[in-house]
Order: structure tokens, then sequence, then C-alpha cells
């Protein structure tokens, strides 16, 4: 029997985001959205390439916002927020 595994809290945040479409999904999106500093979070999966993972986080760095590196990969996010392909780069608009 598998194990489940304990659900973060930003995972949990990712869900409801997705739940209520504020998350902006895709790396192209989320690069615009960061350049127009519409973004307050940004989840990257833990298999994203180097490249985009290196070009993400230095357009958050100078945006000043929060990047969350998860363990999951980008087949599992894509599962978590019930969509029928794999997510690599997800963003969180602001409030």
């Amino acid at each position: 029997m598998a194990k489940k595994k304990e659900i973060t809290e930003e995972i949990k945040l990712l869900k409801s985001r997705v739940d209520a479409n504020t998350a902006i999904i895709g790396k192209e999106k989320v690069m615009k959205e960061l350049k127009n500093k519409n973004l307050t979070t940004i989840f990257l999966a833990g298999n994203c390439e180097s490249k985009t993972r290196e070009d993400i986080k230095h357009l958050a760095n100078l945006a000043n916002v929060k990047v969350v590196e998860l363990e999951q990969s980008n087949e599992e996010l894509g599962v978590i927020c019930k969509k029928n392909f794999f997510i690599s780069v997800l963003g969180i608009s602001g409030d």
C-alpha cells in the first residue's frame, strides 16, 4: 500500500488558488506577470529545468517575489492542480 504524503501549507495554498482561478500556470505566462509585478509567490516543481529555474529566480529577485521550490515533480504538480498536463512553474497573483 502506498504511503500518503503529508500535505504542506504550500500545497494547500496552491490548491486553493487553483480552485479560485488566481493561479498562473506556465513559464511564459508566469514570466510575463512577473515582469509586470503582478505576482506574490512562484512555485517551481522539483524537476524544473535549470535554465528556467535560474531565469525565474533572477526575475523574482528583481521584483521581490517569493520563490518556493517544491519537492513534487512537474507530473505530481499537474495532478495536485487537477490538470491533465505537467506543470513546472506556477505563480500566484496578488490579492
